[in-house]
């Protein structure tokens, strides 16, 4: 496999929305750090190691463009040129609120004012798709594999993956599927850890690349990009 890239959300470092996300997830993908939550309430540590193991991977973000590898006539400079013209262009966003919500079988974190983000997350994927290699046809099996409608199997054939534009709603993924037995008491445990700022208001400031060297490697934030218009 490829190098790939993808363009996130990632809170401030040192924010205490960064830090509940890395303690949670047990990595900060912008310092590498590998962190061990406490006080995991009635939570076990397989089942907490269970829940993260699919999340974990990509570290504490919400999506704006899915990871891609890059196209065979672009390289990582031009990328990054492209996504800090991108940003320099386009006013931060503000999200609100987020708040603690199930989406399907896993949980995640939402925001209470969505539609800015959701235009700079279709300006992402459209602007930037010029950098993204086709995906393999493995990859649109295993995309296929969950059953997809006739507007998300569109989408995957033009852009790339089901999940953009029409069919995005953004989010900061806290789990994998759980169990319906632990659902109940993962969202207390994550309740009882966010209450603390979960009155703080967010903003998305910065467009940032994260990279993964190989499948075998996490991605790790590889640089951010200021949203500077006014």
């Amino acid at each position: 496999m490829t190098r790939r890239y993808a363009i996130y959300y990632a809170p401030p470092p040192r924010s205490p929305l960064a830090r509940f996300g890395a303690a949670w997830l047990g990595r900060d993908a912008e310092s590498g750090e590998s962190l061990a939550p406490h006080d995991l309430h009635r939570i076990t540590g397989d089942q907490w190691r269970a829940a993260i193991s699919a999340p974990a991977p990509y570290g504490f973000h919400g999506t704006l463009k899915p990871p891609f590898a890059l196209a065979a006539d672009t390289g990582e400079a031009d990328l990054f040129a492209a996504v800090a013209a991108l940003g320099a262009s386009q006013a931060p966003v503000t999200l609100g609120r987020l708040r603690l919500k199930r989406l399907g079988g896993f949980l995640a974190l939402m925001p209470e004012q969505a539609d800015g983000i959701a235009a700079l997350a279709a300006r992402c994927v459209r602007e930037l798709d010029r950098f993204r290699a086709p995906p393999s046809a493995a990859e649109m099996d295993r995309r296929r594999a969950k059953g997809l409608s006739a507007a998300q199997e569109d989408l995957l054939q033009h852009w790339g993956y089901p999940y953009v534009l029409q069919e995005f709603r953004f989010h900061l993924t806290l789990t994998g599927n759980l169990p319906d037995a632990e659902a109940d008491i993962f969202e207390a445990a994550l309740h009882a850890r966010y209450a603390p700022i979960a009155d703080h208001t967010v903003s998305v400031d910065d467009l940032c690349v994260f990279r993964q060297e190989s499948e075998k490697d996490d991605f790790i934030l590889a640089s951010r990009y200021p949203l500077r218009k006014r």
